[in-house]
C-alpha cells in the first residue's frame, strides 16, 4: 500500500470492515460519512454506524488498512505517516 494513499480524503469512499475485535462488524460495507482521530463514521444500509479506528482492519477503496496505522484526526494524517 502506498503511504500517499493513508494521506488522502477518506470521506466518500467506499469501506468495508475485513476483520475487528467486535466480530459483529466484520463485514459491514458501507460509505465513509465522517472521521475522527478515533472513529470512522459508516452509511451502511441506511443507519449511520460509529467504529473504532484501532480494533478493526478496513479495506477502503480496495486497499487494505490497519486502523491502528490511521489513528489520527484526519488533518494530522498528512504530517504523520511518514
Amino acid at each position: 500500500m502506498t503511504k500517499n494513499f493513508l494521506r488522502r480524503e477518506f470521506i466518500g469512499l467506499p469501506v468495508r470492515i475485513i476483520d475487528a475485535s467486535d466480530k459483529s462488524l466484520i463485514g459491514m460495507e458501507g460509505t465513509i460519512i465522517d472521521e475522527t482521530k478515533n472513529m470512522l463514521i459508516i452509511e451502511s444500509q441506511g443507519k449511520v454506524k460509529k467504529v473504532a479506528k484501532d480494533i478493526a482492519q478496513f479495506e477502503i477503496n480496495g486497499k487494505m488498512v490497519n486502523g491502528k496505522k490511521i489513528k489520527y484526526r484526519p488533518e494530522d494524517r498528512i504530517r504523520k505517516i511518514k
